[in-house]
Order: C-alpha cells, then sequence, then structure tokens
C-alpha cells in the first residue's frame, strides 16, 4: 500500500511540476506592455465597485480613482451599497461631485433575497453605466495613478472583449498576510500564463475590463447568477466560449491594483472555500483537470506524515529505498523547489522577491489548507460579508 501511495504521489507531482515549467514559460512570454502615448485616449470607461461594510476602506479606494491621470470626462464610478450596516453609503454619497454614483442595491432586491448580490450589482450597474469599456474592482482596493490610462490604451490598441489584469495583496509582517500573500502572487502568476496563452479560464474580479457589448451579447450572468461566487470566472468562461480571440492580459506594472488581507484564520478559510466552492460549475474542464491533480496531490502529500508514523519500515520506489518519513521530505522538497522556479519571475514583476524567503516554511500550511477549503468548498458552507452561504 505505501508503494502505491508513493507511486501516485510522485506521478501527480511529476504532471504537476510539468505544469508549472509550462506556466512559468507562458508567463514569462507575456509581453510588457507599455502604451506608445496617453494622449488622445477616447474610451468612455465605467467603473463598478460592489461595496457592503466598507466605511473603512472605501474613502481610500474612491480617492485612488478621483486621482487618476485618465481625462475625469471620460470615466465614471458607479458604487452599490450592498445592504450596508455602517457609514459606507454616508462616504459614498459625499463624493458626489467627484462623478461618483450610489446605487442602493435595497432598491432592486432584498436582503436574503438572492444568492448572488455581488452579481446583482454589478448586473444592475452595467443597466445603468454609459460608458463603452466596464471595468470592475473591490471597495478595499487601491489603484495607481495610471490604471485607467493604461487599460484604456491596451483596449484601444488591441480591442479586447475581455481584460484580465494582475493583483496584490498588501502585507505586513503578520505571518497570516505573507501566507496570502505568497498563495495569491501564485495564483496571479497562474492566471497571466493561463489566460495568455488561452490554456484554461482564470481571473479575479478586484481587477478586470470588459466591454458593455460582451457582456450583453453573453446575457451577462444569466445561468450562473444562481451561484454565490464566480462573478470574474464563471463570467470570463462565458465570454471566452463566444469570443475566444478576443481576451487578453493585460501585463504592466501601471495596472496593478493593490488589495487587503484579511485578518484571521477563520476569514482566510472562508475566502478560500468561497473560491473553492465554484470549482466543479465551471463549464471550462480543462481548469477541472488542474484543480483534480493539484487537490489529490496535496491530499497525499497531507496522509503521507501520517502512513510514516504508522510504517517505519523501509519504502522502495523506483529502486530507491527510504522511509515514508525519508520519502515525505524529499517529496516536499521538490515540490518546494519547483514552486520557487516558478513563484520567482512572478514574484519580479510584482516587486515581492524578498517574500520568497517565507515560501518553504508556509508549505505545510499551504498543503493543509488546500485540503480544507477543496472539501468544505464542494461539501461544506461560508460566510462571507456577514452572510452564510452553501
Amino acid at each position: 500500500m505505501e508503494t502505491i501511495i508513493l507511486t501516485i504521489t510522485l506521478v501527480l507531482l511529476l504532471c504537476y511540476s510539468a505544469l508549472l515549467i509550462y506556466y512559468r514559460k507562458s508567463w514569462l512570454s507575456i509581453p510588457d506592455f507599455k502604451a506608445a502615448s496617453h494622449a488622445n485616449l477616447q474610451t468612455k470607461i465605467s467603473i463598478i465597485i460592489p461595496a457592503r461594510n466598507e466605511e473603512e476602506n472605501i474613502a481610500d479606494c474612491l480617492n485612488s480613482i478621483i486621482d487618476q491621470s485618465y481625462p475625469k470626462h471620460l470615466f465614471e464610478v458607479l458604487v452599490v451599497d450592498d445592504h450596508s450596516a455602517d457609514n459606507t453609503a454616508a462616504i459614498i454619497k459625499s463624493y458626489a461631485a467627484e462623478n461618483v454614483k450610489l446605487i442602493s442595491l435595497q432598491d432592486f432586491v432584498t436582503a436574503n433575497e438572492i444568492n448572488s448580490y455581488k452579481k446583482k450589482a454589478i448586473e444592475i450597474s452595467i443597466q445603468q453605466s454609459t460608458g463603452e469599456l466596464i471595468v470592475t474592482s473591490d471597495a478595499d482596493c487601491i489603484f495607481p495613478a495610471n490604471w485607467l490610462s493604461t487599460i484604456a490604451a491596451f483596449y484601444e490598441t488591441k480591442k479586447p472583449a475581455f481584460i484580465v489584469m494582475p493583483v496584490l495583496i498588501r502585507h505586513s509582517n503578520r505571518m497570516i498576510e505573507i501566507f496570502q500573500s505568497l498563495d495569491f502572487m501564485t495564483l496571479q502568476g497562474i492566471t497571466g500564463a493561463s489566460v495568455h496563452k488561452k490554456f484554461h479560464s482564470m481571473c479575479n474580479g478586484a481587477n478586470l475590463a470588459y466591454t458593455k457589448e460582451a457582456f450583453i451579447a453573453v446575457n451577462g450572468f444569466k445561468g450562473i447568477d444562481n451561484i454565490a461566487s464566480g462573478d470574474d470566472m464563471l463570467l470570463l468562461h462565458k465570454i471566452y466560449k463566444r469570443f475566444p480571440q478576443d481576451i487578453g492580459y493585460l501585463k504592466s506594472q501601471e495596472v496593478i491594483v493593490q488589495t487587503n488581507p484579511v485578518n484571521t484564520i477563520q476569514q482566510f478559510l472562508n475566502q478560500r472555500i468561497r473560491w473553492a466552492s465554484k470549482a466543479d460549475q465551471f463549464d471550462d474542464k480543462r481548469i477541472f483537470v488542474v484543480l483534480i491533480i493539484v487537490y489529490f496531490l496535496n491530499v497525499l502529500m497531507l496522509a503521507i506524515p501520517f502512513v510514516a508514523l504508522v510504517n517505519q519500515q523501509m519504502v522502495s520506489v523506483f529502486q530507491y529505498p527510504l522511509t515514508m518519513m525519508e520519502w515525505y521530505f524529499v517529496l516536499l522538497l521538490f515540490k518546494t523547489v519547483i514552486e520557487l522556479f516558478f513563484l520567482y519571475p512572478v514574484a519580479q514583476f510584482f516587486n515581492q522577491t524578498k517574500l520568497l524567503w517565507w515560501f518553504p516554511i508556509a508549505q505545510p500550511f499551504h498543503i493543509l489548507y488546500t485540503v480544507i477549503a477543496g472539501w468544505l468548498g464542494k461539501f461544506g458552507k461560508y460566510t462571507w460579508k456577514e452572510r452564510s452561504v452553501k
């Protein structure tokens, strides 16, 4: 039995390693976009930001939008207050003179009426928007000054239907924040690589752009509006199926959006369970295969130390005899090295290479959370924004 477990783990690890090598080459092949000029841009942009109980973040978010280098007559900001119980709505109203429009979701749906409030917020905003290009983000995000100008330049140059862009989690010296930043940066690297090569569909709702025309052409969130999560990846795949050649990844440090980390382990698990909960809803089976490989590799990596406690005898795999615990450390080292090999150029892009020193320490915890979040994402429930979701 031990030989079978190790053999399957090695096979999955080799498949996983091949994937990461492919992702690394793909990431490095993405051209850095540099606009020839930010002058003479003409695209009207509608920025949509759903917000729920964000009184601590929304002002900084809106200030960074107001300070954009993009001409103010070419963009509007629609912020949707999702039944907030704090001062979020009042703060948004105070920005009315800055072309920031408040939309109250409670005017359209009551609390506990639907399963996906964020999708409904975006849908209602798009109906009221005047822009050709829709840009979505979150209320806890901060945007660099040339964010909109670079997006508009990319759009006018490439004419994509959907643009995926990079996101960075801000972090302090707290271990929970460092762990999130490392984990999220890995996902961002895979996102850029997979979108650029059209290998599978990935994105993050904190930094997306798509044409209103494309959104309408695929009937928006129809068919996925009953799923609590997925306002980003599930929509991306709908548009990808309709416009497969018109999906682009904008690789530029000018558009890196920074978002807040969560503060506790429980919040982190709730967030990752929420992300995992849409895994079996993907119509894109290519990403489903990748998720299966990653998940079962981590399940076996978690199981091997427990097997080693029961069986401390030598186990020979491919004519190499080691104890189960020795095999575990060999596999753990190999997994860590190949992941660092992939992650290094991604960390360079985000100016986060110093963070990689923490990566080996984070590895065992990453394996554990992947297994827990994957299982609960399918069979459990989570709490997000003070709402319990199955």
